[in-house]
């Protein structure tokens, strides 16, 4: 393929989507004896009482908890908690599977970029066990203090500002040092949101489900197996064209979800295929 557009991205939210429970659950709430639901609730609380933003009412919320229980929050902390992050089945074999898929479809002439767009901690997110299948990962981070204790929110990826991550996946800006606020030409755009897609499990990932599925691109909606809770709210995602799919988080090997994005893998390859011949064509008649 001629075209030097053949990059596909595969963005990924992570708590619910790739994991069952908040990575919060698993590592730091243990560390300084909080309960999940008791926590989620105070956050909840906090949050109406000051009209405040969520993401950083938990940030700056845990870091109070843990100083109350003497167990700061440091990067090499987070760091050794990673280990404890359990997955969806399948999870840890699926990227390999889908990254061999796209190249045996393309004769090779595809690549796939792995990304995770989360809430959650980055600390925590570059040192779980499937990191090194993502090309690159963002999430909200802490500012640290020179003993390496966390401080305050450095970063905040909410909701909506999970889209302005899209646009640098899109853009080729990754780096927060980049603006994107500059008009670029889709020309110049070195991954079309027509090759993005997008995998989330609930209703915090509706901002970039809408960006990406109005610019062009994929995106799939997940819920835990077996529950009627997160059926239903995927549901109403695909009744609202959010989605193109629904299906359970079973990343296992012919599964459904991994079946629906093989075959918007096969769309997105075929589009390429497209351009390039389009692109062919103009070269010799021009």
């Amino acid at each position: 393929m001629a075209n030097r557009k053949n990059i596909i991205a595969i963005v990924y939210d992570f708590d619910g989507t790739l994991s069952p429970l908040p990575m919060q659950e698993y590592t730091v709430f243990p560390e300084i004896g909080i309960s999940a639901e008791t926590f989620w609730q105070e956050v909840e609380k906090e949050n109406r009482k000051n009209k405040g933003e969520a993401i950083i009412t938990y940030m700056m919320l845990m870091l109070k908890k843990a100083r109350e229980s003497s167990v700061p929050i440091t990067k090499e902390k987070l760091s050794k908690l990673a280990a404890k992050i359990t997955y969806y089945k399948g999870v840890e074999t699926f990227f390999e599977r889908i990254t061999k898929f796209a190249e045996n479809e393309s004769k090779k002439q595809v690549k796939i970029r792995h990304y995770v767009l989360s809430s959650g901690l980055k600390e925590i997110l570059q040192n779980v066990s499937i990191k090194k299948h993502f090309h690159n990962i963002f999430a909200s981070e802490y500012a640290y203090d020179h003993y390496g204790a966390a401080q305050y929110p450095k970063v905040v990826v909410t909701d909506t500002v999970k889209t302005q991550y899209l646009f640098r996946i899109n853009k080729g800006k990754e780096s927060l040092l980049d603006s994107i606020n500059e008009y670029m030409p889709d020309d110049n755009r070195p991954i079309p949101f027509s090759n993005i897609i997008y995998i989330g499990d609930g209703l915090t990932d509706v901002p970039c489900m809408t960006v990406t599925v109005k610019n062009g691109g994929y995106a799939i909606a997940v819920y835990k197996p077996h529950s009627t809770k997160g059926l239903s709210v995927c549901k109403k995602l695909f009744n609202a064209e959010r989605v193109n799919f629904v299906a359970p988080a079973d990343y296992s090997k012919n599964g459904k979800l991994e079946k629906y994005l093989q075959v918007t893998l096969q769309t997105i390859i075929q589009g390429i295929r497209l351009e390039d011949t389009r692109h062919q064509m103009m070269r010799d008649i021009l």
